[in-house]
């Protein structure tokens, strides 16, 4: 217990044998349960937690039945957190990669009724030179990317899996609808702005093991795989909370953006090509496309500066 709080933490593992135990042999006195939850591992790791079990009772085996991707491995953590009657679970991975001394940074903002979800930031430590300079481009680009989709303009490192979340939160969101694979981060800070959620970034030190693996795909597939759910989730979000849940101009003002902009550029190739073929174009044209892209930018500025402060 941490200060009047029941605390579990969720460590999703899928091949984890290697770094399992160190993982296990770190977690907190504080810390009342730990599920370690195996994605359909092929190696020895439920083994290896079954047996470290028997020296910890802390510590719980959930195994799938069949690989179901990391983000679903936490859902399934969090619902028996939650089943269990926890206040908080905490997340980390099973490859040692996550400090767990920084877990009181996760805990304070629940303590202090700051927050209805934290999450690691690395880019709040003092330094980043240890993390691989291809991770660290392809985390700024996610990192922007969510922070329009989900609306949480303030945070920053969105790919980060060190995160604690309150009970309240793990029952109120429709989990079978979140995205269960890598990319999931991008979609959970969707949905928990969506209902209403307080989110909070605190500093957390990054480890990089030498010879471990980073990522179990490239970044720049990555990127390219999650980018149509982050498309999709800033839709929903936008309905979800700026429609249907409780009405907003801010939904006025992206449409027209989204609009008058593309249109605009495409209007602006147009008469690029149009002049390269028949050597002329209009004057009124030109101003037509420069009235569409300064409109289109205005107003998805507009629409982002709303955004910022309804997600406070």
């Amino acid at each position: 217990m941490y200060k009047k709080l029941r605390v579990s933490l969720v460590i999703p593992a899928y091949n984890e044998q290697k770094l399992i135990i160190p993982t296990l042999k770190g977690v907190p006195r504080y810390v009342d349960r730990v599920y370690v939850v195996d994605d359909r591992s092929k190696d020895s790791t439920p083994k290896l937690v079954v047996d470290y079990a028997k020296k910890d009772r802390r510590v719980r085996l959930i195994r799938h039945g069949k690989n179901m991707g990391v983000g679903q491995a936490i859902i399934t953590g969090y619902r028996q957190s939650s089943k269990d009657g926890y206040d908080i679970a905490v997340v980390v991975g099973g490859d040692n990669q996550m400090d767990l001394a920084d877990m009181p940074n996760f805990l304070e903002p629940f303590v202090k009724n700051e927050a209805d979800y934290v999450k690691g930031n690395r880019w709040m430590w003092r330094s980043l030179e240890s993390m691989p300079k291809h991770r660290l481009l392809g985390n700024s680009t996610l990192s922007f990317l969510t922070k329009i989709a989900s609306g949480y303009w303030k945070i920053f490192d969105t790919q980060d899996g060190y995160t604690a979340v309150r009970k309240r939160v793990i029952d109120t969101v429709d989990w079978d609808k979140a995205w269960k694979g890598y990319g999931y981060v991008s979609d959970w800070l969707i949905r928990m702005n969506a209902y209403g959620f307080r989110v909070k970034d605190v500093p957390r030190r990054p480890i990089y093991l030498p010879g471990e693996r980073q990522s179990q795909i490239g970044i720049g597939r990555y990127i390219f795989k999650v980018l149509p759910m982050i498309t999709r989730g800033f839709f929903w979000r936008l309905k979800e909370k700026y429609i249907i849940r409780d009405f907003h101009p801010l939904v006025f003002f992206y449409t027209l953006g989204l609009i008058t902009l593309p249109l605009g550029i495409i209007y602006g190739l147009w008469l690029l090509w149009y002049k390269n073929v028949f050597g002329v174009f209009t004057g009124t044209n030109a101003v037509l496309v420069a009235l569409l892209v300064i409109t289109g930018l205005q107003s998805l500025f507009f629409a982002m500066l709303f955004d910022m402060e309804a997600s406070g």
